[in-house]
């Protein structure tokens, strides 16, 4: 049985012991918001095809870096196949001003930009006006944090 004490103790080195795991052993987030289907179970092709978001379907799903994505449709799917980078969010489905300010957030489906071509997600609306102040800046910012932010 454990003393009060040493119980005390276990948990004060607990921080440091943090400190000397390395880095790879730690748990990594996924490279696509999950919940637990990525995005949400949103279609990321509706955005661009309907310019909202649209609930996707488990009837007509994929797999792709690591996630299930959800289409509203067949041919949603097939579009999203046939070029997954043009329609995968930018910061994999992760709130984009949360990326420029160096963290990770979870994204809701109705928090959504489509600039130049690329899709961004936002936990909230607040963080959409935000992130709509300076959406270049924006960018830039969480590009340079992206590499460091997944763990």
């Amino acid at each position: 049985m454990m003393t009060r004490r040493a119980t005390l103790a276990l948990f004060a080195a607990a921080p440091l012991a943090g400190a000397l795991i390395p880095r790879a052993a730690l748990a990594r987030e996924p490279e696509i918001f999950q919940n637990p289907i990525a995005i949400n179970g949103t279609d990321p092709v509706g955005y661009f095809q309907e310019g909202k978001p649209v609930a996707g379907s488990p009837a007509h799903k994929a797999m792709r870096r690591g996630a299930d994505w959800h289409f509203s449709n067949a041919g949603n799917a097939e579009a999203f196949l046939a070029d997954p980078e043009r329609y995968t969010p930018v910061f994999g489905g992760y709130c984009a001003y949360a990326a420029s300010l160096g963290y990770l957030a979870p994204t809701i489906p109705e928090a959504w930009t489509i600039h130049d071509g690329k899709l961004y997600l936002n936990a909230s609306l607040r963080a959409r006006e935000l992130w709509m102040q300076d959406i270049p800046g924006n960018i830039a910012a969480g590009l340079k944090n992206w590499p460091g932010i997944l763990g």
